[in-house]
């Protein structure tokens, strides 16, 4: 699947901070989304939240749900539906490896991220893994590790 390059992600409209700490991510894609007019322009305004978002394989097809837009305070009585599944534009191949990776006990698609790329909205996709409470322990105690290694560092260097 492909890498992803920091200067495609220039500005995220929303992302899931939780992710990384409650799954360990294996592979993330890039995905387009559908939208329609009203939330187009409420995901513009960063109205998107991602926290609860998740994706399923349905008919050969990958629709993302839990995705909270806020209406669009512009919008008339055709507004959209705030938590309505929402299809993700992926190539035949990407969806069948995700099909594939998602029957393994404990797998999830998940959306990382959500901006804007030549215009249109994509979402950083991540196949991911649930972590247990000791693996969370776990990642605290090294990120604490790694913090107080650095800030070592530093404090020599400036000497």
């Amino acid at each position: 699947m492909g890498k992803i390059s920091k200067s495609d992600l220039e500005k995220p409209l929303a992302q899931n901070k939780k992710a990384s700490h409650d799954y360990n991510i294996t592979d993330t894609i890039e995905a387009g989304i559908v939208l329609t007019g009203t939330e187009i322009k409420s995901v513009r305004q960063s109205k998107i939240q991602v926290r609860d978002g998740f994706a399923r394989v349905k008919d050969g097809e990958v629709w993302l749900s839990g995705v909270h837009i806020a209406e669009y305070s512009q919008g008339n009585i055709y507004n959209h539906e705030e938590m309505r599944s929402r299809k993700l534009l992926m190539h035949k191949k990407q969806i069948q490896q995700v099909e594939k990776a998602l029957q393994d006990k404990g797998m999830t698609f998940i959306p990382l991220k959500v901006y804007l790329k030549n215009g249109y909205a994509k979402v950083l996709m991540g196949l991911a893994k649930g972590k247990h409470d000791y693996d969370k322990r776990e990642s605290i105690k090294q990120n604490d590790l790694n913090r107080d290694v650095k800030r070592q560092l530093k404090n020599y260097q400036t000497r």
